[in-house]
């Protein structure tokens, strides 16, 4: 099983009128693919931030590898 750090992202727009890229929330997730990763982090964030839809305080996830040190 391997390790994945998860983002959960939103564009909002600053003071100055400019759109910028905010984490809502960052989860480790442990799964068999990134694809399985991503499915439980929604699922997580859900309960977490009691929401039906992630989607709706974030537009889009970044998921990764956790990378440890050798």
């Amino acid at each position: 099983m391997s390790h994945y750090i998860v983002h959960f992202m939103k564009d909002v727009l600053g003071e100055n009128g400019r759109q910028s890229e905010i984490c809502q929330s960052t989860l480790e997730i442990d799964a068999e693919s990134e694809g399985l990763a991503a499915e439980l982090a929604k699922q997580k964030f859900c309960e977490t931030q009691a929401l039906c839809d992630w989607s709706l305080h974030a537009d889009r996830i970044k998921v990764r590898p956790a990378d440890y040190p050798s």
